[in-house]
Parts: structure tokens; C-alpha cells; sequence
């Protein structure tokens, strides 16, 4: 056995280069702090010297406004960190639905650029190409004009089915709640941990033996076997409330606004261009003696692409892929533009109603810089799960 050598002493002469780093690194945090509180006095002192009211206290006084759109119901009588909870929500509806939707779309897009027929190819490219090139905020505003104006009026909607569109948006059936519902939710959570144990059991002994097993269909099943238990447990309720035309309007029904509709279109199109060529360029990095050699053991394009060269790329995809989440969440402010009531619309009705713009600055700040945040610490976690293993 070696023996144990005894622990370094620390060098704190000025002579050690460590030692400098350290003194270094704690002059450039205190001239930081400084800066900042700089900043911050020298912005409060103007402020009252101008008689500008600051300060968070205003949050909890009325709003004073309605919110037309949200995941809930908002009263005026509400405060303003109610208001702000509303715009969040908003804000990130439209991020979680676009950020999947464009996962799919885009790599479909990408993997399309591979694909055998010219015909396939050059829609893939001509797409690419047509929408990664103009502005998000023109493409914004050509998806809500589209809407509101080649759409037929409220009073008069055109019916598909159960669902009714205008320009009021789309209307469609929804559920009505009952306890089902919630034992349905209850299956589907099980579902997906029992899926989980499936996957990691399957790849386990798929190690062990050799012997493929489903990692997506049978999990799939599990997921939806378990959430029409739950439902079937608790009653099996078919009660929707559909929507019927009204005087003036649409009524009752679950409803999408055309504003709603135009942001998501806009960020889901725009940044699934960027997805397929991020996709593109992972497939790629792999080098091409993969796919011959799945060639030659006999599995087909779509086997080859599914199985060989996308798991593969994954990890050359996600982190580029990450950024293109971040840029989606990001570019959602831009939804004030066209009048979706976001975080970032709440903010400036609230400005325009209290003065304190440097308070809801920062709210707007702290929110984007916070699902930002939580965003790269996920995809970084999911990184360094689907990162390739070394032995």
C-alpha cells in the first residue's frame, strides 16, 4: 500500500498564484456590489427627488383591468400579483405547447432533408429556407391577420363538426368535470412511473441478453392502459359541453382566441425551421459507416434513421436544441404585439396604471430569466442522461 501523503499546506504569500486569483477574484465581486448598489441609490434618488412613487407595495392593490384570456377566470377586484400569475400562465401555455410541437415538427422536417424522394427534400429545404428567413414579429402578424381576416364573422362561424371557427377563434367541445376525470389523471401519473420501471427494466435486461424489447410502444401502452383504468374506475364520464351559436357569438364550450392561435403558429413554425436544421446537422456528425453498416444487417431507412443515427446525434442535437427552447420562451414576449395578454402585456398595463416601471421590469425580468433557467437545467440534465457512455 502507498502511503498517504500529507495534506498541502496553503501558500497565502503573494507570490502564489492562487492566492493571487483569490484576492483577484474578490475585488472584481465587490466592484460588482458596488456598481449594483450604484445603480440602485442613484435610481432611487432621482426617483424621489422627481416625486416617483416606487416600491413593490402596489401588487397587492387592485388591478383594476380584466384579463380576456387565461387558464383562469380574472376579476378586476383581483390584485396585481394575481394579474401577473395570469400573464405567467399565459406566458407559459404558449411555451410548453410550442416547445413540443415544434420538437416534432422540426425533426421531422430534419430528418426529412435525408429523405430519398427529391419531391420530400425540397419541400424540407424550401421550408427551412422560406421561414428561418423572415422576422418573427412579420410572422406574428401574417398568422393573426390570416385569422382574423379570412375567417368568417362571430355571428355567423363556420361549422366543423362540433367545433365552430371565426374570428373570434375556435370554439370545440370540452369535458365536463367529474370525479373520473380526476382518477383518470391519478391512472395516467401511475401509468408513467409504471412506464418508466418498464424502460429502465427493458434496456437492463436488453443488456444482459441482447434481446430487444418496445421502449416506446409498450411504455405508451402502460400510459394509456393505466388512464382508462382510472377513468373507468371513477364512473367512465362522457359529459361534454359543446359549444352552440349565440345572438352575437359563440357560446359555452372551451374556446382558443385567434391572438392565442397566432402566437403559437408563429413561434411553433418559425422555430421548428431551426430545430430541422440543428437536427440535420446532428444526423450528420455521425459518420456515415453507421448507416452502411445498418444497411448491411438488413434494417430498412426508417429502422436505420430511428435506431442508428439519431441516437447517435443526440448528443450533438440537444445542446443546440436547448438554445432554440430558450429563443422560443423568449420570443413569446413578442406576443404584446398582436394583443395576447402575456406577462410582458400585463407588465404595461400596470406601468401605464401605476408608474412603476422599473418594478415591473424587473418582474418581467425575473420571470424570463427563471423559465430560462429551469428550461437549461433540465435539457442539460437530459445531455448528460443521453450522452454516450464510454466503458
Amino acid at each position: 500500500m502507498s502511503e498517504r501523503q500529507p495534506p498541502k499546506k496553503r501558500n497565502w504569500s503573494w507570490r502564489s498564484q492562487a492566492f493571487r486569483g483569490l484576492i483577484y477574484q474578490a475585488i472584481a465581486i465587490a466592484l460588482i456590489g458596488l456598481f449594483v448598489w450604484f445603480l440602485a441609490h442613484n435610481t432611487s434618488t432621482n426617483m424621489r427627488v422627481r416625486g416617483i412613487q416606487s416600491g413593490f407595495d402596489f401588487l397587492t392593490q387592485p388591478a383594476g383591468f380584466d384579463i380576456g384570456e387565461g387558464l383562469y377566470n380574472f376579476d378586476s377586484a383581483e390584485p396585481y400579483w394575481h394579474a401577473f400569475l395570469a400573464g405567467l400562465a399565459n406566458t407559459l401555455r404558449v411555451a410548453i405547447i410550442g416547445i413540443i410541437l415544434c420538437t416534432f415538427i422540426g425533426v421531422a422536417i430534419g430528418v426529412g432533408r435525408f429523405s430519398r424522394n427529391a419531391l420530400v427534400r425540397g419541400l424540407c429545404t424550401v421550408y427551412v429556407e422560406f421561414f428561418r428567413n423572415i422576422p418573427i414579429l412579420l410572422q406574428l402578424l401574417m398568422w393573426y391577420l390570416l385569422l382574423t381576416e379570412i375567417l368568417p364573422a362571430p355571428y355567423e362561424p363556420l361549422v366543423v363538426g362540433s367545433m365552430f371557427l371565426s374570428k373570434a377563434g375556435v370554439n370545440f367541445p370540452i369535458p365536463i368535470w367529474a370525479s373520473g376525470h380526476a382518477w383518470a389523471a391519478i391512472g395516467l401519473v401511475f401509468g408513467c412511473i409504471l412506464g418508466w420501471w418498464y424502460r429502465r427494466r427493458a434496456r437492463h435486461l436488453f443488456e444482459e441478453t441482447g434481446k430487444p424489447r418496445s421502449m416506446f410502444w409498450m411504455p405508451l401502452a402502460l400510459v394509456a392502459g393505466c388512464g382508462v383504468i382510472g377513468w373507468l374506475a371513477g364512473g367512465a364520464p362522457t359529459a361534454l359541453n359543446y359549444p352552440r351559436q349565440g345572438e352575437f357569438a359563440v357560446e359555452r364550450g372551451g374556446a382558443l382566441s385567434p391572438e392565442f392561435l397566432a402566437v403559437l403558429l408563429g413561434l411553433t413554425i418559425y422555430t421548428a425551421a431551426f430545430v430541422a436544421e440543428v437536427v440535420r446537422a446532428g444526423i450528420q456528425s455521425v459518420p456515415s459507416g453507421q448507416g452502411e453498416a445498418a444497411s448491411a444487417i438488413g434494417l430498412s431507412q426508417g429502422q436505420n434513421m430511428r435506431l442508428v443515427m439519431l441516437p447517435q446525434a443526440l448528443r450533438v442535437i440537444i445542446p443546440p436544441l436547448t438554445n432554440q427552447y430558450l429563443n422560443l420562451t423568449k420570443n413569446s414576449s413578442l406576443a404584446v404585439a398582436i394583443g395576447y395578454p402575456d406577462v410582458v402585456s400585463i407588465a404595461n398595463t400596470a406601468i401605464n396604471q401605476t408608474g412603476r416601471a422599473v418594478e415591473c421590469i424587473a418582474i418581467v425580468m425575473l420571470v424570463y430569466l427563471t423559465t430560462s433557467l429551469a428550461t437549461s437545467l433540465l435539457m442539460n440534465w437530459y445531455n448528460a442522461r443521453s450522452a454516450i457512455k464510454e466503458r
